[in-house]
């Protein structure tokens, strides 16, 4: 991805009906598929200057895509009389250098911590050896197994980097269903014996948190589902995923 920073000056008396063009224009970015994201933003300090960042999968996508394409001449049609207002206009290359801070915590602290993840695997497996149709899968699976399962769900949802340090981080995780052959009926019902396990130890039951809980479930169980198959050939290096708050792994476009 790019993105793209726009800097406006704009006189106060025209500032309500600035904003108002770029809602009608964002209706353009927001239809163009090589905008990832976009948000304007207006200085408190200084409020006659506007930031408008865009995120697009490439520049070229942009300048040869994008303006090229459908949607730009409406998009024009409504920033037009402002195109003299902008001081800056240029494209910027992400970094490395990238984090959340902590005025929202993480869903590893909402859902308790990794005691509460402890509680979660331990009700779950404990009910999984009980299930036929998931008992094949694990009736040889180590003592220890929930505690990893939990460690592993802790550094998912932003907690202690344990698994990584502890276990080897992601290549370790998939190789472990390397050759399983999970049907899809399988699958199924780990999520639904996890939900209910949730429900069990008394998990955060506010929809925020099992909507992200439950997005982060089905995506993994559907990776691991597609990386059992005896003609699967996953990467078994990469890096461990992340989720947050309704936010799943970044997207990364392919090259153009």
């Amino acid at each position: 991805m790019i993105v793209e920073y726009i800097r406006y000056s704009v006189d106060p008396a025209e500032a309500e009906e600035f904003e108002a063009a770029y809602a009608r224009a964002s209706a353009s970015l927001a239809a163009a598929p090589q905008c990832v994201d976009y948000e304007l933003s207006r200085c408190v300090e200084e409020p006659t200057s506007y930031i408008l960042r865009i995120g697009w999968t490439s520049a070229d996508d942009h300048l040869q895509g994008f303006r090229g394409g459908e949607h730009f001449p409406a998009f024009f049609a409504e920033i037009k009389p402002y195109v003299r207002r902008i001081e800056e206009m240029r494209h910027y290359e992400q970094t490395a250098v990238r984090g959340a801070g902590s005025s929202v915590p993480t869903m590893y602290e909402w859902a308790g911590g990794g005691e509460a993840l402890e509680r979660l695997t331990e009700v779950f497996y404990t009910n999984v050896l009980k299930d036929d149709l998931l008992r094949p899968l694990f009736e040889h699976m180590a003592p220890d197994h929930p505690k990893w399962v939990a460690i592993w769900l802790g550094e998912v949802f932003r907690g202690p980097e344990r698994y990584s340090g502890e276990r080897g981080g992601y290549h370790h995780m998939v190789r472990q269903h390397l050759g399983k052959a999970i049907a899809e009926p399988q699958r199924r019902r780990w999520v639904a014996l996890l939900m209910d396990a949730a429900d069990e130890v008394g998990l955060p039951d506010d929809p925020e948190f099992r909507a992200a809980f439950t997005s982060y479930i089905e995506w993994g169980t559907r990776i691991a589902l597609a990386n059992s198959q005896p003609d699967a050939k996953p990467p078994l290096e990469a890096p461990m995923p992340h989720w947050d708050w309704g936010v799943a792994p970044p997207y990364v476009p392919s090259d153009s």
